[in-house]
């Protein structure tokens, strides 16, 4: 009887060890991208040229999440996840989704911590992969120059983000977030909202907004996509994203447009796509006539589902955008004085790289 006790013991907590034993998982991408980068600033004052070869890591990351019971209608989750650059041009690692929360089956999901913000949950139109992965960067901050478009969102530090329940027959899926005071250097506590169509027939819609998160201000996206495929012989994923920013003191809203596309291609032995992505943005940070215009073009090779080969090349035209660089004083406390200035921007980046997903 003993013996019968000792190992039903040791096979129940073999059982809780196996549920709460983690997933580690991570992405190494490294690409090798040609980049001509110029900033004119009025003037010259603050003037940029670069001409150059890079060795690129390009969100490269490592994680690991789990989740285990608590009730039979309640689970803990959690996930820890750090980007780092592989090619060493930083050390160390960085936040990025790092949350501990609850799931219920009535409730809905609950995580607190670093999440993305709201405007991510119908942010499906995005096609880019390499140097030009993400919507962008609104301000040239000294250098490199980057490639400049509309805001994007951000990881939001002490923030909680709820996702409901999916009901059956109601393809929807809606989310809120909120994150406390100070989290943009504000005294405005931070909040936003999302919804996101999608009866699983090829189209999708979604609409969120967002609120002194991702800039000091408000943000409204909304977003479609149609998969050619669902409907006619052709392999094509269409979508189109707009934005409209309203910064708090701006000289005028932030209005961003994205068209993209891709195709899978069948003449392989293994899976590859091509894709292309148009980027219009006016009024960058909301400043007047401060414009962006991008085009990028590219493929993908998947020797494995977990192994790609990456080719891209694109072009960001910006003009009168500003830029931030160091007048060479110091106040009274020995801090550099920094001043800013407007100029135009130009960023042409031909690259190639490989995906290794874990």
């Amino acid at each position: 009887m003993k013996k019968l006790l000792l190992a039903t013991a040791v096979a129940a907590l073999s059982v809780s060890a196996a549920n709460a034993a983690p997933t580690v998982y991570g992405k190494a991408f490294l690409a090798a991208d040609y980049v001509n980068a110029e900033y004119d600033s009025v003037g010259g004052v603050n003037d940029f040229d670069e001409d150059t070869v890079e060795i690129n890591s390009h969100a490269s990351r490592i994680g690991l999440k789990g989740s285990e019971a608590m009730t039979a209608n309640t689970d803990v989750i959690y996930q820890l996840e750090y980007g780092t650059r592989i090619d060493g041009d930083k050390n160390g690692f960085t936040n990025r989704d790092t949350y501990l929360g609850v799931v219920n089956k009535q409730f809905g999901e609950v995580r607190v911590g670093k999440n993305q913000s709201t405007l991510a949950r119908i942010d499906n139109v995005v096609v880019n992969q390499g140097y030009f992965d993400n919507l962008g960067t609104t301000r040239y901050e000294n250098e490199p120059v980057e490639a400049l478009n509309m805001a994007d969102s951000n990881r939001i530090p002490s923030s909680v983000i709820w996702t409901a329940p999916k009901y059956d027959g109601l393809p929807l899926q809606f989310s809120a977030m909120y994150s406390s005071d100070d989290v943009n250097g504000n005294d405005n506590a931070g909040f936003g909202v999302a919804a996101m169509f999608d009866q699983g027939t090829g189209f999708t819609a979604g609409i969120a907004y967002d609120k002194d998160q991702n800039i000091v201000g408000d943000i409204i996206r909304g977003t479609a996509t149609v998969d050619l495929g669902k409907y006619m012989a052709a392999p094509v994923t269409l979508g189109a994203l707009y934005q409209v920013g309203d910064y708090d003191g701006g000289e005028s809203k932030e209005k961003g447009l994205v068209i993209s596309g891709e195709m899978g291609l069948a003449n392989f032995a293994r899976p590859a796509s091509v894709y292309a992505q148009y980027n219009k943005t006016d009024n960058l940070n909301g400043f007047d006539s401060s414009d962006s215009d991008q085009i990028v073009v590219g493929g993908k090779y998947f020797f494995k589902d977990n192994i790609i080969m990456h080719a891209y090349a694109g072009i960001n035209n910006a003009d009168n955008v500003q830029s931030r660089y160091n007048t060479g004083v110091q106040d009274v406390d020995g801090n550099d004085i920094y001043s800013d200035i407007m100029g135009d921007a130009k960023v042409v980046v031909v690259g190639t790289g490989l995906e290794y997903k874990f």
